[in-house]
């Protein structure tokens, strides 16, 4: 069953320079980039169309200089487009009110930024119960709450330090308590590890993925790691030069890519990290297998267990229908990169 959508933007644009408004009006709504160029016009944003859906995490990526942080800034009227559409459950972001949008910051989205702002005067304990009290909330609700989001990161033990006692971990888990506190619907998370060494980024990855298969967020997450990106994504969109390149599945991005910027950027990952068992699965050709296997398994989690079987596993799709099977020649062919059989 689709998922409803949580947010989405309709030809989206951010311009800086003198006039950017009529030089967009001037070239129809869709001004080229040399266009711009000549006008003297910087694009940060051009045309982007998203739409996220309930309970997914969808990851925006492309290199520095790329617009995706621009781009989510945007998307939560931090800053404001040039042009373009915004709607968060069907409501006009950019016809709300400075009021209204303050009212949806603090009650409805949930932002985390790659350098973690903590007020270096309160404890872990009061900066995670600070939004509770920028809402007016009273002190004993707003620590119990405070509590129980500091236990849901995993910093129990840890509530009455600062934030210079904490190690880079532990602050950014403070981070995502505090804006996880007001219960955001839809949740934004800029670049949120790149500040991290790689043995902590990867905990924290580990840290999200476990708090969304709890929480069920809608999640927009901004990274310039694809590996991070294909790691967390239900969906990924590649910027460049400010334009959505192509917005698909890790699997899809990996397999059929749309341009030759996405194929680079995609050409180190192997196939076996992103192929699902419902795309590596060949015609039934016999009745005697191992087992059966679900279609959304991802091939790099059960090679080594098809290899080893010495017998085909029937492939199952989400409504119990078999799709068909995998066998370690299989496996073989995706790990060494070798076309698959029609």
């Amino acid at each position: 069953m689709e998922r409803p959508t949580v947010l989405e933007c309709r030809n989206l644009w951010k311009l800086y320079g003198a006039q950017a408004e009529a030089v967009l009006a001037r070239h129809g709504g869709a001004p080229t980039p040399e266009a711009l160029r000549e006008a003297g016009i910087v694009p940060a944003v051009r045309q982007a169309d998203v739409t996220v859906a309930r309970g997914e995490i969808f990851v925006i990526m492309g290199l520095s200089g790329s617009g995706k942080s621009t781009l989510v800034r945007c998307l939560s009227r931090l800053i404001e487009p040039t042009a373009g559409e915004i709607r968060f459950e069907g409501r006009d972001l950019l016809a709300m009110s400075e009021a209204e949008l303050i009212d949806l910051r603090r009650h409805r989205m949930g932002m985390v930024f790659q350098h973690f702002a903590l007020l270096p005067h309160l404890t872990v304990l009061e900066n995670t119960a600070f939004p509770l009290e920028v809402q007016g909330v009273d002190r004993r609700t707003r620590l119990e709450r405070a509590r129980e989001v500091i236990e849901l990161v995993g910093l129990t033990g840890r509530e009455t330090r600062y934030p210079h006692q904490l190690s880079g971990g532990q602050q950014q888990r403070v981070g995502i308590a505090r804006s996880l506190i007001v219960e955001p619907d839809l949740w934004f998370l800029d670049e949120p590890f790149s500040a991290l060494d790689p043995l902590i980024r990867r905990e924290m990855q580990d840290e999200l993925l476990r708090l969304q298969a709890r929480l069920q967020k809608s999640i927009v997450f901004i990274t310039h790691d694809f590996d991070e990106a294909i790691r967390l994504a239900d969906r990924i969109a590649v910027m460049r030069d400010g334009a959505i390149v192509q917005t698909a599945t890790p699997e899809e991005l990996v397999l059929r890519p749309a341009t030759d910027y996405v194929a680079a950027f995609t050409r180190h990952i192997p196939r076996a990290k992103v192929m699902r068992l419902a795309t590596a699965a060949r015609p039934l050709t016999g009745a005697d297998f191992a087992g059966d296997l679900p279609a959304s398994a991802l091939v790099a989690t059960v090679a080594d267990r098809i290899e080893a079987a010495g017998k085909p596993f029937r492939v199952i799709g989400a409504a119990g229908e078999v799709l068909g099977q995998v066998d370690a020649r299989t496996i073989v062919d995706i790990l060494l990169g070798r076309d698959l059989p029609a």
